[in-house]
C-alpha cells in the first residue's frame, strides 16, 4: 500500500512510522521537516505545512493513496482542509480521535466505541467530537472513507506518563521521588486507568489500514491491562530504585487552585479522574491476533531508563516544585486548624 502519515515523528506516530517503515508499504510523511533525523531511511518525505493547501497539491501532484493518516488535526477546521485535499485522492482516511471524548463519567465503566461522546469538562475533547461528526457526515453523504481511532495514555521511552504535572512534562514529579519529597496523586490512588505503550498501539493501528472492515466505523486500541494510579506511580517509583511518598489531593481541589496552563479540569476531571476499563474486543475481530505485549511495569522501566541516559528528556521545572510545595503545604496547615 502507499500510506501518507500526516505528523509521523509524534509519540504514538512516530513507533507506527518505523514499523510501517519495516514493511513492504510504500511510506510518505506530511510535515514540517522538524524531526528529519528520526525518519528511518526509505521514508519519502513532503516538507510542507499542511495549511498551504496550494503548495500541497502542488507536492503530491496526481498521487493516489491507499491511506491517509492524520495525526495533527484537532479541530473540525482541519478536517475540512483534510476533506478538501483528499478526498478522491484516498481509499481511507484515518483520524486520530481521543477516548477523552468518552463521556465523563460515563453511565459504565467499562468503555466501548458505543459509550456516548460528551465531555463538558475538556474542549480538547468536544473539538475531537466536533471532527468525528463531520467525518462522520462526509460518509454517510458522499462516501468518504473514514476510520476514526480513539486511544487512550498512549506512551513512549521519552516521558513517564503520570496524572499530576507541570507544563513540562514528568521529569519534575520522577525528580521530586528521587529527592523524597511527596509527590501529588489525585483522589486516593484507586481509581483505573490504562496505559498503552505505543508500539503495541502501532500494531492495531496499522492492521486497520486497508481493512475493508474499517471504513465507516470507530476503534479504540489499548492495553488489557488495567492498573490504580497508586500502581502507576509504585511503579514509576520502583523503575527509579526509590519509595513512593504519596500525598494525596481531590481532583477538585486541585482543578481549583492549579494555574489554568495545567489544565487539571481537562486532564483530570475531564479525562483521568475517573476509572475506567477498556474493551477493545471490536478492534480483535476486525485485527485478529492484535494483543499489547507491554505491560506497564516493562514499560516504565524502559522510559527510566532512556530518560536518566537523555539529559534532554530532564526538563526542570520550577513553578511545579513549588506550587506542589505550596499545596502540600496548604492542606497540612489546614489540619492543623481543625
Amino acid at each position: 500500500m502507499r500510506i501518507l502519515i500526516i505528523g509521523g515523528t509524534g509519540t504514538i506516530s512516530s513507533a507506527i512510522t518505523r514499523q510501517l517503515a519495516e514493511s513492504e508499504h510504500e511510506l510518505w510523511l506530511l510535515n514540517r521537516g522538524n524531526r528529519r533525523d528520526e525518519v528511518p531511511e526509505g521514508v519519502k518525505q513532503i516538507i510542507a505545512d499542511i495549511d498551504d493547501e496550494a503548495e500541497v497539491l502542488r507536492l503530491i501532484g496526481d498521487t493516489q493513496f491507499d491511506a491517509v493518516c492524520e495525526f495533527i488535526g484537532f479541530v473540525p477546521q482541519q478536517v475540512e482542509r483534510d476533506h478538501r485535499l483528499f478526498a478522491g485522492r484516498t481509499r481511507q482516511y484515518v483520524y486520530i480521535s481521543s477516548a477523552s471524548a468518552y463521556n465523563k463519567p460515563a453511565r459504565n465503566y467499562v468503555i466501548n466505541e458505543g459509550t456516548t461522546l460528551a465531555n463538558p469538562h475538556w474542549q480538547y475533547s468536544r473539538d475531537k467530537i466536533a471532527c468525528e461528526e463531520l467525518l462522520m457526515k462526509y460518509y454517510r453523504e458522499e462516501g468518504f472513507p473514514v476510520t476514526i481511532v480513539r486511544p487512550s495514555h498512549t506512551y513512549c521511552e521519552r516521558s513517564v506518563p503520570l496524572s499530576v504535572h507541570g507544563t513540562k512534562g514528568s521529569w519534575q514529579v520522577l525528580k521530586r521521588m528521587m529527592e523524597g519529597k511527596p509527590v501529588i496523586i489525585h483522589g486516593d490512588g484507586s481509581s483505573l486507568w490504562t496505559m498503552t505503550w505505543n508500539e503495541d498501539f502501532a500494531r492495531g493501528y496499522i492492521g486497520l489500514l486497508g481493512n475493508p472492515h474499517a471504513i465507516g466505523e470507530a476503534f479504540q486500541i489499548m492495553s488489557d491491562e488495567s492498573l490504580t494510579w497508586n500502581q502507576i506511580y509504585e511503579a514509576a517509583a520502583a523503575a527509579l530504585g526509590v519509595s513512593l511518598k504519596p500525598y494525596y489531593v481531590s481532583s477538585q481541589y486541585l482543578n481549583d487552585v492549579a494555574p489554568a496552563a495545567y489544565d487539571l479540569e481537562g486532564n483530570l476531571t475531564g479525562d483521568k479522574a475517573v476509572s475506567v476499563v477498556f474493551d477493545c474486543t471490536k478492534l480483535k475481530r476486525v485485527v485478529p491476533g492484535f494483543k499489547a505485549t507491554v505491560r506497564f511495569e516493562e514499560g516504565v522501566r524502559r522510559c527510566v531508563a532512556y530518560i536518566l541516559s537523555h539529559p534532554e528528556c530532564q526538563q526542570e521545572d520550577p513553578e511545579f516544585d513549588q506550587w506542589t510545595d505550596r499545596v502540600v503545604a496548604a492542606l497540612e496547615d489546614a489540619k492543623l486548624k481543625i
